[in-house]
């Protein structure tokens, strides 16, 4: 939520001073205007006595109106509220506007404008009667953007004009909001995954605290500890009530790898094969946290988000949460990159202790697809969903190309599919689960019902 505050009297003119109240004229008080002053010099021309009376008061009411408003003298508040603030493209967000009026005397008639980008719909415009000292107004509107990224929406603009329409004055509101796109996503099948069961895994490892003092880690006294794990000799050591870590589940771990490279994607627009890929690691990001996994998202750039917790993973279930929220807002504003190969995202991988590989991929040459082809050896599973772009362009089948990657992705362990135009991640989230199982049953790599 953001607030601000604006003041209509001479105080917040700024230099304009009256020049600028008169710059408020609005076309009704200009014609008004001119006409008087003409009316005026015809009866100074004709000497008709009662013409000038009446171009002098053609004249003097927009005069009047601009005196009258310049020296209205009133504050109002205004805020600014977001639900929710980040949103899936696609979907609407409601924008809450309330506006307070601080002084002592009623206001006269409001305009409220909004800016808003063009992409998230036209610009709203609200108009308020009359607001009394002390009252508040409130109102809404919503947008929508079918592209993600992060929108600034503000600052708030107050008109205030005068019952005749002759004048216009303009103040802004100094705060504005950011509203945040993320990218869409699809609800995923609960297939079994690497190293996943019971919400810790099938193989889940579980470190224990033996039985020699030296290898205890021991940590504070939370209120429920049963007092039969106290460990006095760290007690007496820290000065606080320790109790043993007599066993710490870890959780299965999996990096989610998105190609981003100019150079692997043709195409623009929500359609295109770079935005498929964008949603479908956010879809998957958003799946394995919720299966308990400590997830992170990889880049061809080598950049790793979170970035923090445990070697680079989301760590507790708060931290998860707000890496959840991070990852997304990366997602939202991801953009092509200049590189030209994996090479960093490769170096970024550590042998053995990665886990689950997910890799989300664009056009590969064979220099890409043999480097990729190594990224399995420092992995514990990999699954691979492989586009090309030029399909997505032109429409078509695809190309023999195409195929030769996919399939030198397999040869080297890896789960790899082809992904067309249209195509549906969660079907391909299926069929990656089955064929897993069945090179499983077949003994060529991993290990029964799973990805592992």
């Amino acid at each position: 939520m953001s607030a601000g505050a604006a003041s209509t009297g001479p105080e917040a003119k700024g230099g304009g001073g009256v020049r600028a109240a008169l710059g408020g004229l609005t076309t009704r008080g200009r014609s008004f205007l001119a006409a008087g002053v003409a009316a005026a010099a015809c009866a100074y021309v004709l000497g008709q006595s009662d013409l000038l009376r009446v171009g002098l008061l053609l004249a003097g009411l927009p005069l009047i109106c601009v005196a009258v408003l310049y020296r209205t003298r009133y504050r109002v508040a205004a805020s600014r509220r977001l639900s929710p603030a980040r949103v899936p493209a696609g979907s609407e967000a409601r924008v809450h506007l309330r506006m307070d009026n601080v002084s002592r005397m009623p206001t006269g008639l409001l305009m409220l404008q909004d800016h808003v980008p063009y992409v998230l719909g036209p610009r709203p415009r609200f108009v308020l009667d009359r607001v009394e000292a002390g009252g508040r107004r409130e109102v809404s509107y919503r947008v929508r953007s079918d592209l993600r990224g992060r929108y600034p929406l503000g600052p708030l603009q107050l008109r205030l004009t005068d019952p005749f329409g002759m004048c216009e004055l303009t103040r802004s509101f100094s705060a504005f909001d950011t509203l945040t796109v993320i990218p869409r996503t699809e609800s995923l099948p609960a297939v079994r995954l690497a190293g996943e069961a019971s919400g810790y895994g099938d193989g889940r490892q579980r470190s224990l605290a033996l039985a020699g003092d030296d290898d205890i880690i021991p940590r504070a006294y939370r209120y429920g500890d049963d007092l039969r794990r106290v460990h006095w000799r760290s007690t007496a050591r820290y000065g606080e009530l320790m109790v043993r870590r007599e066993e710490q589940p870890q959780r299965p771990r999996c990096t989610v790898l998105l190609d981003t490279r100019r150079v692997a994607y043709q195409g623009a627009g929500p359609d295109s094969a770079f935005e498929w890929a964008v949603s479908g690691a956010a879809s998957a990001l958003m799946h394995l946290l919720e299966r308990n996994f400590a997830v992170r998202l990889l880049t061809d750039t080598g950049t790793s988000v979170p970035g923090e917790g445990a070697d680079g993973f989301a760590g507790s279930s708060q931290e998860s949460a707000d890496s959840a929220g991070l990852m997304m807002d990366t997602l939202a504003v991801v953009d092509h990159s200049d590189g030209a190969g994996l090479s960093r995202s490769f170096d970024a991988l550590r042998g053995g202790s990665e886990g689950l590989l997910i890799a989300f991929l664009g056009d590969l040459d064979d220099e890409q697809a043999a480097l990729t082809a190594r990224m399995r050896q420092r992995s514990g599973s990999a699954v691979a969903f492989v586009l090309d772009s030029g399909t997505w362009v032109t429409g078509g089948a695809a190309p023999g190309p195409l195929e030769k990657r996919v399939r030198q992705l397999r040869e080297s362990g890896w789960t790899a599919l082809a992904v067309t135009p249209g195509a549906r991640l969660t079907d391909l989230w299926q069929q990656a689960a089955r064929e897993r199982v069945e090179a499983s049953g077949a003994g060529t790599y991993g290990s029964p019902g799973g990805w592992s």
